[in-house]
This record gives C-alpha cells, sequence and structure tokens, in this order.
C-alpha cells in the first residue's frame, strides 16, 4: 500500500516508517495538517495514518479537510486511521465524526500492527477493483455503441469544459460538421447491417485523420463523437487559424480514398461526406453559435454537391 503518515514527531514518524516498510509498504511523511492534505491533493493513497496532537491543525481538522477532497463515490474514499496514545470515548467520538475510521495506539505490537494493515491492504485492493470497474462502466456510458467515438452526452460535457477555457483564456475554438452523403439511399439499396458497417469504417477513417493531426501537434486536444445517425463532430479547441479547414478536407478525401461502393450515390459511385467547418472566438459568440455556423456550412457544401468541405 501507499500510506501518508501524518505526525508532527519526526522521531516517531522514522520508526513508524521503518515498521511499515518492514511489512513491504511505501510511506509519505507529513510533518504537519497543511503539508498532508497538500500531499493528499497530489497523490494517490492507499491509507491515512494521522496523528491528532499536531500545533496548528490537529488530526481530526486535517481529516475533515481531506475527507471535503473526495468525492462520494465508494472508491474515492481512502481509510484514515488515527494513532494516538490517549484512545478515549471523547477521542474515539470526535474522530468518527471528524471523518476517521478506526485507531491504532502508539504502543500498538508489531503483530497486531502488521495484522491491521493486512486487513487494509484487503480493502485498498477491493477500492482499485472498484475504481476500474467504475472507469470501464463510464467509459461504456460515454461511447456510442456502434462506433465507438464519444456519444452526444459526452461530446456535450467536454464542449462545455472546453468552451470554458475559450472564454478564460480568450483563444478560439473550431468545429466540424461531417455528414455521410445520401446515407439513406445507402441503407435502402444495402441494407442496415451493411449500413452500420459503412459507419463504423467512417468513423475509423475520421478518428485515424484526427488522431495523426493530434501527434502532429496540428489540433491538440481534438476529439471525434457522433453526434447523431450519420453525422460525426470534431471538436478542436485552441488550434490556430485555418488549421479547422486543413483537417476537414483531409477527412473529406480520405473518406472518398477509401472508395466504398455506393451505387445510390449518382454523383460519385462511391461513399462520400459533406464538411462544414466553424471557428469562432468567444469573445464574439457561444458555443451554440459555433455549432449552427457548422451546420449551416454543412448544408451549403451540400447544395453545392456534396463530397466537399464549406469553411468560414
Amino acid at each position: 500500500m501507499k500510506i501518508l503518515l501524518v505526525d508532527d514527531s519526526r522521531a516517531i514518524a522514522l520508526v513508524t516508517t521503518a515498521r511499515l516498510e518492514s511489512f513491504g509498504h511505501e510511506v509519505r511523511h507529513a510533518i504537519n495538517g497543511q503539508l498532508a492534505i497538500e500531499l493528499f491533493q497530489r497523490d494517490q493513497f492507499d491509507l491515512v495514518l494521522m496523528d491528532i496532537e499536531m500545533p496548528g491543525m490537529n488530526g481530526f481538522e486535517t481529516t475533515t479537510r481531506i475527507r471535503a477532497l473526495e468525492g462520494h463515490e465508494p472508491w474515492a474514499w481512502t481509510p484514515i486511521i488515527f494513532v494516538t496514545a490517549t484512545d478515549t470515548d471523547t477521542n474515539l467520538v470526535t474522530a468518527i465524526e471528524a471523518g476517521g475510521d478506526d485507531f491504532i495506539s502508539k504502543s500498538v505490537s508489531e503483530s497486531v500492527l502488521q495484522a491491521k494493515m493486512k486487513a487494509l491492504a484487503r480493502i485498498a485492493a477491493m477500492r482499485q477493483r472498484l475504481a476500474q470497474a467504475n472507469a470501464k462502466l463510464q467509459d461504456q456510458a460515454n461511447r456510442d455503441g456502434l462506433t465507438g467515438l464519444f456519444n452526444r452526452r459526452a461530446m456535450d460535457l467536454r464542449v462545455d469544459a472546453l468552451w470554458e477555457d475559450a472564454v478564460r483564456f480568450g483563444k478560439p475554438f473550431s468545429l466540424l460538421m461531417i455528414d455521410v452523403d445520401n446515407f439513406k439511399k445507402y441503407n435502402d439499396f444495402y441494407g442496415h447491417q451493411a449500413g452500420d458497417e459503412c459507419l463504423r469504417t467512417v468513423a475509423g477513417c475520421i478518428e485515424r485523420v484526427v488522431g495523426a493531426a493530434s501527434e502532429d501537434q496540428m489540433v491538440p486536444g481534438a476529439f471525434v463523437a457522433r453526434y447523431g445517425g450519420e453525422e460525426f463532430t470534431v471538436v478542436i479547441p485552441e488550434a490556430v487559424s485555418g488549421v479547422h479547414v486543413g483537417l476537414g478536407l483531409g477527412i473529406v478525401e480520405a473518406i472518398a480514398a477509401l472508395a466504398i461502393p455506393h451505387e445510390a450515390n449518382a454523383a460519385w459511385g462511391i461513399v462520400t461526406v459533406s464538411a462544414g467547418a466553424a471557428c469562432m472566438s468567444p469573445a464574439i459568440g457561444s458555443v451554440g453559435q459555433v455549432f449552427r455556423l457548422a451546420d449551416e456550412l454543412l448544408y451549403k457544401a451540400k447544395s453545392q454537391g456534396r463530397n466537399r468541405l464549406a469553411g468560414d
């Protein structure tokens, strides 16, 4: 386990650290409550061993502040055990009220300390499994079941946060709206299973193009989402002027280069996409206006013959 030891006595901390490390645990020492809070904010611990009597901020107050930093999910909870020489009823009640979980005497025997650490290591392993399961469920909730891209809900949440950053730092915000041309005709001609496979292929191609541009630092932070049906969105925060247009053109060309047969797409004979590329400064517009502009440009591209991009 990774343990945060909070004790104002360096001598006691050295002895306790040596005992815990002999059991195979990693220990970080905080000399006071404020440092403990700072370490807790920067790192992830499996256990906190908290002294009660410390100058300035005592163990009870430190524990209350640490609990305020944690989330409300079970896997966000970190056991806090008070290490004290006076395990009175009053201290026990105060410790529980502050958010503590147990007491250990400073004079606890080696065997009892080791047994306590074994029990807590089991709890730490359970928390890790819960965290992993939660992360997997969260990722599934944010992904479109067909394409594996971010879904509309996840996109909206990320866009809100990125737009706030754009407002705060005065940076431009770019957006691509992409639509598969004549997709209803594709479904009618080839069937829905083929339509699903087509959408998966198109989604993968868009993601590859955006991923390559991100690796080249052209569009840091850009991501792809399925907006709905056969429509996709590429969100491009912090991109320099004009990059969104170049990225959109690259996507249109990459989809055409796949040469997926589409006999019902009379003008081209293959699967193509149309795209609208919008860029706006938060000083002159809102995030809703960016979406509306990108949508208008998308329909402009379609009205001009499809398989193309219209940009601002």
